[in-house]
């Protein structure tokens, strides 16, 4: 859509100041006052397509100012992940550690617990044959 483009809009002021300043030159040839000439409907006209512009152009500036912002905001955030992540990843080590701890603790723990065990089986056996 150029209507949207800042070029169509600067291309548009020009040439309603163009047209604008060639209608007040025609008018002043013509011995017209200063008042009659912003009277004139043609010169009103133009002068209101020039300020149609300037709003369509303020609001381009608008956003344009805020896709700047808004991806500023974004690189920012992705730098706030990206340095998140790294201590994450530290923590996660951590908690290897730990486990691998209570692995080592289970494991010495371990054999007395199967001795505890055998009996059972046994005894479970004994019964069954029984």
């Amino acid at each position: 859509m150029g209507s949207k483009l800042r070029q169509t809009q600067d291309a548009k002021k020009a040439t309603f100041k163009k047209n604008l300043e060639a209608r007040v030159a025609l008018l002043i040839s013509r011995g017209i006052d200063q008042k009659r000439i912003d009277k004139d409907t043609i010169v009103r006209k133009l002068k209101a397509d020039l300020d149609a512009v300037k709003v369509r152009l303020a609001a381009i500036d608008a956003i344009e100012k805020k896709t700047a912002d808004l991806a500023a905001a974004k690189a920012a955030k992705a730098a706030a992940l990206k340095a998140a992540a790294e201590p994450v990843k530290e923590e996660k080590v951590a908690p290897k550690e730990k486990k691998e701890k209570k692995e080592k603790k289970a494991k010495e723990g371990a054999p007395a617990e199967a001795k505890e065990k055998k009996p059972k089986k046994e005894k479970a056996e004994k019964e069954k044959a029984e």
